[in-house]
């Protein structure tokens, strides 16, 4: 079967500046692909090279089978895309913007059914101008879907939104692969990637750094919760030897003004710190867990956290 998109060793520079440096990416058929990392990772940058938008410095991209230089017009029939920031002519109406996206296609949905399948059925005489970004980026998402596309691209199609309109946008993302067709996704949100991505690519400085489905690269910490703890000011520093020692302990790492600890079990582990801290008279100003998450999985393999906009 043909890959939906393949990328190999891509590289695209700026000056001195190496925004792509070396990529490499398999998406299947039917598949939800996210591309995760922080600003500047190379993502958006990955995400226009296979749009076409950008011509790489070196490398090779397929999509559907299918390349640029020699078959740009199938592809453009074939391909959905919702930029990181859309502009649409704001004097049109919701039903007129469609219409025109909808005239760019040989094949494609129906104006009305893409407006309802995106709920701007009551926006639908309504000019661009006058909606709300949450309904801007519905209707983004309705020009990128009514050609039918067989490869979707979203880049970071949520940034900004509010909690609601994301799961809204969510909820048509699912419904869109559940008809079989192939998303590429860039976010920032973990919670995202968790919900919508079958498979995710960390990236960082241009460069696939960890590959996986949610669970296999959360499953790599060995750990299944992590404790943040912070002391009172004023507090003798702590080292992470005695901090490893704990137990249920599998990671200790310094944060700003506290500490992390990857833990497999919290039961054990949160009174052990307790009792470590009261020995030494030691004051918490601050005590969090969660369970690991994706964010976890990139700190752990860069030592930074993610970049939120």
């Amino acid at each position: 079967m043909t890959d939906a998109l393949l990328v190999r060793d891509l590289r695209k520079y700026y000056g001195n500046v190496r925004a792509v440096d070396g990529l490499d990416l398999t998406v299947a058929p039917g598949e939800c692909f996210g591309l995760l990392g922080p600003n500047g990772a190379g993502k958006t940058t990955t995400i226009e090279v296979c749009e076409g938008l950008l011509i790489p410095d070196a490398g090779h991209v397929e999509l559907l089978g299918l390349t640029w230089a020699r078959d740009a017009r199938e592809l453009r029939q074939r391909l959905g895309i919702q930029l990181q920031e859309t502009q649409l002519a704001e004097k049109l109406t919701v039903a007129e913007t469609v219409r025109l996206f909808r005239s760019f296609y040989d094949r494609g949905r129906a104006v009305d059914e893409v407006i309802a399948l995106v709920q701007l059925g009551e926006k639908r005489e309504g000019r661009v101008g006058k909606l709300s970004g949450g309904q801007k980026q519905r209707l983004a998402l309705a020009c990128a879907i009514v050609g039918e596309p067989d490869l979707l691209f979203l880049d970071e199609p949520t940034t900004g939104l509010d909690p609601q309109s994301r799961r809204q946008l969510w909820d048509l993302i699912t419904d869109f692969k559940a008809h079989g067709r192939t998303i590429l996704l860039t976010t920032h949100y973990m919670d995202e990637a968790e919900v919508l991505c079958d498979r995710v690519a960390i990236v960082d400085h241009g460069r696939v750094i960890a590959l996986g489905t949610p669970r296999q690269l959360i499953g790599s910490l060995g750990a299944e919760h992590v404790v943040e703890f912070a002391l009172a000011p004023g507090a003798t520093p702590l080292d992470e030897p005695s901090l490893r020692a704990l137990d249920g302990v599998r990671v200790a790492r310094p944060l700003a003004g506290g500490w992390e600890l990857q833990v497999g079990e919290l039961h054990r582990t949160v009174p052990a710190l307790l009792a470590f801290l009261d020995a030494r008279r030691l004051e918490l100003a601050q005590l969090t867990t969660h369970s690991a998450t994706l964010e976890d999985v990139f700190v752990s393999l860069t030592g930074r956290q993610l970049r939120d906009e």
